[in-house]
Formats: structure tokens, sequence, C-alpha cells
């Protein structure tokens, strides 16, 4: 057991939900320790969960006697503003540019997961941004033979279910599957499902004058899903990743047939940990109980993946 992880106790754990749900604006039924806050221990644990800029949120809705020390809180400031909100802004200007190379060649992009998610976000500049993950409706060979032959982009083809290249600084994942098929037997049938949901083109926004589009609300649920399931099953999962399933149902609730989805879950043996997963946005994420279908969960198990996603058990960090 890591040192960072007896470090968090019971009064620190509480302590970082806290915050998460100031910064998020799930203001009530919040308590806070007003004494014996480790910051150091939070920040640490912030930061692995991807949401330093959440929990700085949270730190602002704080009265200024239990804020941490004034130097440390400015340089948590600093970092945020240069790894968050500078960066977010370089990723949109990625994206809208390679937008406008395939728009003008006749190729719709769909944008999967990071950026898509981050447009559910209260502050969308404030959900980390990694890769860009696109999906180009069927088309992605012909895409990579256009970025090869008129920007001479090099595609790296080693992947399973994606091709690879960079856009000045950020990697991206051009898919021709939804998820790999080749992980399990299943994978091949799901993917089916997911295909047939990617067909739809309705869902589209403008981004510095271009069009994107993303993923429809019933393609979305069930690939964040399957994403984090597939995370957690290898002791990756975070925090955040679980806000982008909360958020997104908390955006789409109203296009989202639970019928179907639920079929479609217990198909592919993923509702345990879809209940699991609701519970720990209602209970510890201060997300509304109406959201999400009402489903019985076990509580210890429930309590053994939180403390498992905050600090994994193996996870080396000291």
């Amino acid at each position: 057991m890591s040192a960072l992880r007896t470090m968090i106790d019971k009064n620190q754990r509480e302590c970082l939900l806290s915050l998460i749900r100031l910064g998020i604006g799930n203001n009530h039924a919040v308590s806070f320790p007003s004494n014996h806050i480790n910051w150091r221990a939070i920040e640490s644990i912030a930061e692995k969960q991807g949401l330093s800029a959440i929990v700085l949120d949270g730190i602002e809705q704080l009265p200024e006697t239990v804020r941490p020390p004034k130097e440390d809180l400015l340089q948590w400031i600093g970092c945020t503003l240069q790894i968050y909100e500078y960066r977010y802004e370089l990723y949109r200007q990625a994206i809208s540019e390679i937008a406008s190379f395939y728009n003008s060649h006749g190729f719709k992009m769909m944008v999967l997961k990071g950026f898509s998610c981050s447009l559910t976000w209260p502050k969308p500049a404030h959900r980390p941004c990694g890769d860009i993950d696109i999906w180009l409706f069927g088309k992605q060979k012909e895409a990579d033979l256009a970025l090869l032959r008129e920007l001479n982009i090099k595609i790296d083809s080693s992947h399973h279910h994606h091709t690879v290249f960079f856009w000045k600084s950020f990697m991206v994942e051009n898919h021709y599957d939804f998820i790999n098929v080749y992980h399990h037997k299943s994978n091949a049938e799901l993917e089916g499902i997911l295909k047939k949901l990617g067909m739809v083109d309705n869902n589209k926004v403008q981004l510095l004058g271009e069009t994107i589009y993303l993923p429809s609300p019933m393609l979305h649920t069930i690939l964040l899903l399957r994403h984090a399931s597939g995370h957690f099953a290898t002791s990756d999962i975070s925090l955040r990743m679980l806000l982008d399933w909360a958020f997104h149902i908390k955006y789409y609730s109203c296009e989202i047939d639970w019928k179907s989805i639920i079929s479609t879950i217990e198909e592919f043996g993923m509702k345990p940990i879809f209940a699991i997963f609701n519970a720990i946005c209602i209970e510890d994420l201060g997300f509304e109980a109406t959201l999400f279908p009402n489903m019985e969960y076990d509580k210890v198990l429930k309590e053994r993946v939180l403390m498992d996603i905050i600090i994994p058990e193996f996870s080396g960090i000291e």
C-alpha cells in the first residue's frame, strides 16, 4: 500500500469529494471539514484524477480561513491557467483546423470522448484535454490518404482500431472502429450497434467557424460507459471519467432511451458497473438521483470501487 493511499483517510477523502461537488456546482449537502486538511494530499490526488481545475473551483467557494496557504494557491492557479485553460484553447483550434481540412474535402468529422464531453461540463476548459479522437463516418481510409497526399502528414497504421497522426502538438486517433473488436468476441457485436448509432449525423455544432459532429446521445451513452468500465477493469479509471458520464447524462437526459440502453448493457455484461458508477455520481459527486435509472447495487462494493478510483491500491504512487 502506497504512502499516499495511507495518507488519504476518510476525512481527506470527504474533503476531496466536497471540493469536487463545490467546484461543479453541486453545493447541496456539502459538509466540508474545516480543520486537519492535508492540502498536499488533496492537490496530488486532484492532479492524478485530472481534476485540479475543478478542485480549485471548489476552493474558491471556501472561506479564506480554510483555503490553502496563499503562495500555494497562487501556484495552483498558475498551473491551472497553463495546463487547462491555455491548452484547451489550443485544443479547440486544432480540432477546428482538422475539421476545416476534412470539410473542404467532403469528409464529415465526428469528435468523440474528450472534446464532446467537455461541452457538457460547467466550464469546458476545466476538463483536461489529451488526444483528439475522431470518426469520419466510414471514410477513414480516404481521409488518411488525403492528409498524406496533400499535407504530407505521416499516418501510423500499426494500431488495431484507429490510425494515428499528429496535428501540431496533439495526437489524433482516427477511428474506424469505436471499440477494439480484437479484445473480445462480444466487442464485434457491440461495435455493430455503435456503428449503426454512429451514422446519426444530426448532432452538430460550429467550432471557430467549422462544422463538427458530436456523437448522438445514445451512441455516447454506451461508448462512455464501455470506455470507463474498460479502464476500471485495468485499474486505470478516474473521477474525471465519472464526471464525463454524469455530465453527459445530465445534459442529454431527455434524449436517452433508458429502456434501450439497459437492454444493451445487460446483453454485454455492463449492468453491475453501470449501477455502481451511477451510485457514486449520486452519493459522492452530488448529482440528482432522478437523472439515473433506479437500480440496486452492492453498497460495500461501491465503497471499495470509489476508494480504488481515488487511490488505486497498486498504483505505485509514493
